[in-house]
């Protein structure tokens, strides 16, 4: 049995605690007067309540109502409201300290117990007591209802137990009769003068003495007729009653110091006590004998509370509270083809998903009587040989050996002698071979089915636990990462990064895999190759995959759903932790706490359509979206992220972010609907922008007419060559009295009477004279002079006139004014072909016309020609209607042509396609492609992620590089803008826009040229040139993209080089620092002992002998005999004897390497105090330079794996340069 933390809090002594009975949440009372509210399962501070003064002793939820109630040593009982987090109202009458508090679980009462000898029931309702229980003379220390009977039971200190009968006041409550105290004082002397006479609603039943001390606690069993107290004395007594006497049964003893509270477990046959001696005792009800202790240090218990409904405790120490239980609740339960094998009541069942038959199979080991035996923690199912291996955490870890009937009967039989042995995880390998786990000795035992070992494994990492994997493959789970092993061969496939693995959950086709952590789940290939990470902030409790390749998992109270991409999603919420077992469309099968099977009925539509989005099956998306009704804001926002803004359309109702996305698009037909609807300038303004982007000119000149944008609408049948309208536009700027627009549309048109009389009229006489005369129009210039009043002889300056020409625009190439500009045809893309993105049943457009081109409607709705609405004549012209005919008429025969040209065609224009850079960025996962895409954010979110990158300095040159490598320039003509052209590195493979790639600038074959020349310069001891090519590499790595799992791990093995190599010259470079100091004997010994540690770093094979050839000449220089011996052999062992025949060079090394040896055994020991011993496997830390033994505790850099010890975690990794120490990363991503 064990004491499984679920929460804990640190604060000033917790004298109170309260569960809630639907909410994951617990009330403490505090010592300094506060009252904290706490979710347990996210582990934060709700609120906090502060009104008491003193000592908060007594706090208890209510059953129903958004109520609590608190008691202090204040004499007051406060009813608090934590909905409006205030206090609704305060109960006085107590004299003195208030201990205990709680509510009726029927009846609207409250119950108090106080220092001054009384205990107190309330009407919460009517906020008045009801009844005074006197009779104790000591402090009463609590006192409780009964869960069903009209019973209450106290403890005092006068040693004393009593258990009062409360019938009459129910009795007197629900005939209707009014309490009678009103006033405390009244209360009290009436409820002395009732015990006198005898006529009180409230009777002492029983009275319960035993106790030598005073008694703390008392309390109710929840169904049999029993109480349970606990006293000064160090005793836990269990007294039974009827109806007419009540009598010790036993005591408990067992603790050394004041036990303050004790209960009986809800669902077991458990005591629980708590006490001063900083211990929490676990009994057996029926036998009184300790089951088992839990003991905390420094903190002392002075409460314990169990939840109304689940298997949870909470006691308050001396620094705070801890929310607990003490058995895990998940059933143990595996899956094989249709059926679920589960644990029960010690027995194994058969649950039969198709005919929901649920039956027992056989019995298994159950605890004996009076000692505890933990549940089955696993269970592992060999259908060749019908045999059940179930694992327990019984006498360390256990495991058991069932064989399963082969014809079934209908009854459970016995599971006969199972075959027993001691592991902590047991798991099938094969049709007759398991595999168990001996953690202590960290091997891997491989036995048959008669439980002989038959093959013992040495484990490759410290392991923790065993998983399944697909044949003989089992997955390593360790500290930090798993790893696949294949017990055959005993070899590393493969491993991932990952936080301690609970479970782990294999796809039907055994081709995903699913590691669920704590607080994480991990998707994985079949080679462990990370496919994404899912964070969760409160806890992850079982998974199960669907058909389709889809997670299902649970949390506390979730039921969401993964995708092997990423994407992720709620399904369903839950009241209670499930494990789910199957998933079968719609139904959810799952195990409850109880070991029931249960069917969850679930929607699949959302991750359905999700994941047919993912795969592209456009055919299932248009199905889903017929058949079902996929609503919200997230599925909304999660197409116009993936880029399915057209789909996205499909299920807004609301105009203004149909109006957007309309435009997102380039649905025109939407965007104008939504607009008139909207109606608002600011919209008009923008769709009249898109639309003339995409050169609808049409419903261009219906957005500036809807905002009156007469300048944009001259300049619009200016460009377009409609010089009609551009006349209109004079007349109404003339009607308008806008002199500037006028003499625009006079400029556009080339009509220069008319810029004359503006000018005139204007006042510009000057301007106008000029225009006149240069133009020939010699009458109106002498007018305009004459009414200046100036002489001929007066006007100077004036310009030759014989080359003059009028100024006018130049003509349009296409001077058919209601066509829209010349577009690229392309045919109806799938989603528009299968339904329409307007609103489901709405007429759409007519046959045969499009939305955007049957302006005859829009001209009916609004006509802004049409001068009735407004008075100032709209557009100005007072023609009685004829130009707005006119214009109607136009408008109508334009939209009939467009509509009829559209309709012969059959086709509709492109949208606009997405830029190379954004298909990059769209196409690829890895960080390297987010850089040539220029989207460096992503990319730095990519690294810190993946490789906990944390300094971005040292790789802003590298980010530049591969940004201006994946595009060229061409420059076509001075005074044009250079042409950027981007770079493929697939460009002859890549037929689809999904497939394109940027070029590289870091390949793997440039990176092995690179790592050739640090070997190169490592040979010829250039060590500073040699880090320096190293560690560039080492950068360079994380930004290699490549295309094969082989590929991959070759990238892994170029990394792992580069770190040896930059830890193991950094060392030689102290080392040769350290000599140019003073030769004292610390600096010696640091001398030998660097040039020990270089040996130690995996360098190839000839640089490796350089090295240990160096360390053996320094050491035995330095008389450390013992060290230069164990050198020198390990310098023999990498020349055997037939490898150096005919090379007389590696034949004199040996023969110097052993003959040190020889010598070096004979004298044995060391002269300076170095810190190295050759026998012991070490790893030198990046830095501080010295051993890390195994077994020790290490930290590693995230990207190049360096290790270090404990205290550089969180610094700069000393290698790398660039990630944080010790910090959580996924993995670095190089196969997309």
């Amino acid at each position: 049995m064990q004491m499984l933390t679920k929460f804990e809090s640190k604060s000033s002594r917790v004298k109170g605690t309260a569960f809630h009975p639907k909410r994951p949440w617990v009330l403490a009372s505090l010592h300094n007067g506060s009252i904290q509210l706490w979710d347990y399962r996210m582990g934060t501070l709700l609120d906090r309540f502060e009104e008491h003064e003193g000592p908060v002793r007594g706090i208890s939820f209510h059953a129903t109502q958004e109520l609590f109630v608190s008691g202090g040593d204040d004499y007051k009982v406060k009813v608090w409201n934590y909905r409006t987090r205030r206090c609704i109202f305060t109960l006085q009458g107590h004299l003195d300290y208030v201990r205990t508090v709680y509510f009726h679980p029927e009846q609207p009462w409250i119950i108090s117990a106080s220092d001054d000898q009384t205990i107190r029931i309330w009407n919460w309702q009517s906020r008045q007591c009801i009844a005074v229980l006197t009779g104790h003379n000591h402090y009463v220390m609590c006192a409780q209802f009964h869960p069903t009977d009209d019973l209450v039971v106290s403890a005092c200190l006068d040693q004393s137990v009593r258990v009062w009968d409360i019938s009459g006041l129910r009795r007197k409550s629900a005939a209707g009769a009014q309490p009678m105290m009103n006033d405390p004082l009244s209360a009290q002397r009436m409820g002395a003068q009732g015990d006198f006479f005898n006529v009180t609603d409230v009777v002492v039943k029983f009275v319960l003495e035993g106790h030598t001390r005073g008694v703390n606690w008392a309390t109710f069993h929840p169904t049999m007729p029993l109480v349970l107290s606990c006293g000064d004395d160090r005793q836990v007594k269990i007294w039974r009653m009827n109806e007419s006497r009540a009598w010790e049964v036993d005591t408990c003893r067992g603790h050394y110091n004041n036990v303050n509270s004790a209960l009986f477990h809800p669902k077991r046959d458990f005591i629980l006590s708590d006490s001063e001696d900083k211990t929490i005792r676990v009994w057996d009800t029926s036998r009184r004998t300790l089951l088992q202790t839990f003991r905390r240090e420094q903190d002392r218990f002075w409460c314990l509370t169990a939840h109304p409904e689940l298997n949870l405790f909470a006691a308050g120490h001396d620094n705070g509270l801890v929310v607990f239980k003490m058995e895990r609740e998940r059933p143990a339960a595996a899956i094989h083809q249709n059926t679920l094998l589960y644990v029960r009541d010690s027995q194994i069942r058969l649950h039969d998903f198709s005919s929901a038959n649920d039956v027992p199979m056989i019995t298994i080991r159950s605890a004996p009587a009076g000692q505890y035996l933990p549940p089955p923690r696993s269970i592992s199912f060999n259908p060749a040989e019908k045999a059940v291996l179930v694992t327990s955490d019984a006498e360390g870890g256990s495991y058991d050996l069932y064989s399963l009937p082969r014809q079934f009967s209908g009854q459970a039989t016995d599971g006969g002698q199972a075959r027993r042995g001691g592991g902590s995880c047991a798991i099938w390998t094969g049709r007759n071979r398991f595999a168990v786990l001996d953690k202590a000795q960290q091997q891997i035992l491989i036995k048959d089915l008669s439980n002989q070992t038959t093959k013992t494994i040495k484990t490759p990492v410290v392991v923790e636990s065993i998983f399944a994997g697909p044949g003989s493959l089992i997955l390593l789970a360790t500290a930090s990462s798993v790893v696949l092993f294949d017990v055959q061969t005993r070899q590393t496939l493969g491993e991932i990064g990952a936080a301690p693995v609970k479970y782990v959950v294999w796809s039907s086709d055994m081709s995903t895999v699913a590691l669920l952590c704590k607080h994480t789940v991990t998707l994985a290939g079949k080679q462990l190759e990370q496919l994404c990470q899912i964070h969760e902030t409160i806890r992850i409790k079982s998974a199960v995959w669907d058909d389709s390749g889809v997670l299902l998992y649970s949390t506390l109270n979730h039921v969401k759903f993964a995708l092997p991409q990423g994407d992720s999603g709620i399904i369903r919420t839950i009241d209670n932790p499930v494990y789910l077992v199957r998933v079968q469309g719609g139904d959810l099968h799952c195990l409850d706490r109880e070991g029931s099977v249960q069917v969850l009925k679930i929607d699949p539509t959302e991750y359905r359509f999700k994941l047919a989005l993912v795969h592209r099956n456009y055919e299932e998306v248009v199905t889903i979206i017929r058949n079902s009704n996929l609503v919200g804001q997230s599925i909304i926002a999660y197409l116009q992220k993936n880029g399915y803004p057209e789909i996205a359309l499909h299920f807004v109702r609301d105009d203004t972010a149909r109006f957007e996305l309309a435009l997102e698009c380039g649905n025109m037909d939407i965007a104008l609907e939504t607009a008139k609807a909207i109606d608002k300038p600011a919209y008009w303004d923008k769709f009249g922008q898109e639309a003339l982007r995409r050169g609808h000119v049409q419903i261009v000149e219906l957005a500036y007419q809807r905002v009156r944008a007469y300048d944009k609408l001259s300049f619009l049948y200016s460009i377009t060559g409609n010089t009609d309208k551009l006349v209109k536009m004079q007349k109404i700027a003339i009607s308008r009295d806008d002199p500037q627009a006028r003499l625009q549309s006079s400029l556009y048109l080339g009509d220069v009477e008319d810029r004359v009389r503006v000018l005139r009229e204007s006042g510009q006489m000057s301007l106008a004279y000029l225009a006149a005369k240069t133009h020939g129009l010699v009458d109106e210039a002498e007018a305009i002079r004459e009414a200046a009043g100036i002489d001929e002889a007066d006007i100077v300056g004036m310009p030759s006139l014989e080359s003059a020409t009028l100024l006018q625009p130049t003509a349009p190439t296409v001077c058919y004014a209601e066509l829209d500009w010349p577009l690229l045809h392309v045919a109806k893309g799938i989603f528009d072909s299968k339904f329409s993105l307007g609103d489901k049943g709405a007429d759409g457009a007519r046959p045969g016309k499009s939305r955007v081109a049957d302006l005859a409607t829009v001209a009916d709705d609004v006509n802004l020609l049409d001068d009735e609405a407004e008075d100032e004549g709209g557009w100005g012209i007072d023609d009685d209607g004829e130009l707005d005919a006119e214009l109607a008429a136009e408008a109508t025969a334009a939209a009939e042509s467009a509509a009829a040209a559209g309709t012969a065609a059959g086709f509709m224009p492109p949208q606009p396609g997405l830029s190379e850079l954004e298909l990059w960025s769209r196409n690829s996962r890895l960080a390297v492609d987010q850089i040539a895409a220029g989207n460096f954010e992503r990319a730095m979110k990519l690294l810190r992620d993946q490789a906990g990158i944390s300094s971005f300095d040292a790789l802003k040159p590298a980010f530049l590089e591969i940004y201006t490598a994946s595009r060229s320039v061409l420059t076509t003509a001075p005074f044009a803008e250079a042409s950027r052209i981007p770079l493929r590195r697939n460009a002859s493979d890549a037929a689809e826009a999904s497939q394109f790639l940027p070029a590289q600038l870091f390949n793997l074959a440039s990176s092995l040229e690179q790592l050739e020349q640090g070997y190169r310069a490592t040979t010829a001891a250039r060590f500073d040139e040699a880090l320096a090519l190293f560690r560039r590499l080492l950068l360079s790595l994380m930004f290699v993209a490549v295309e094969t799992t082989e590929d991959a791990r070759e990238l892994e093995r170029l990394l792992k080089v580069c770190r040896e190599y930059v830890i193991g010259i950094s060392i030689e470079l102290e080392r040769a620092a350290v000599a140019k100091d003073e030769a004292t004997e610390e600096n010696l010994t640091r001398l030998v002992e660097l040039a020990a540690y270089f040996t130690h770093c995996g360098l190839r094979v000839d640089h490796e002998k350089l090295t240990l050839r160096l360390a053996m000449n320094m050491a035995y220089k330095h008389k450390c005999f013992r060290a230069a011996g164990g050198l020198a052999q390990r310098l023999a062992d990498l020349l055997p004897e037939q490898a150096v025949k005919g090379n007389k060079s590696a034949q004199q090394i040996r023969d110097k390497a052993l003959t040190m040896v020889s010598t070096c055994d004979l004298k044995s020991r060391d002269a300076l105090p170095i810190d190295y011993d050759a026998r012991s496997p070490l790893v030198v830390c990046a830095a501080s330079h010295t051993p890390i033994l195994r077994g020790e505790t290490t930290v590693s850099c995230p990207y190049c794996q360096a290790p270090y010890k404990p205290e550089f975690d969180g610094g700069l990794c000393r290698v790398c340069t660039v990630a944080q120490i010790g910090a959580q990363a996924t993995g670095l991503r190089s196969l997309d």
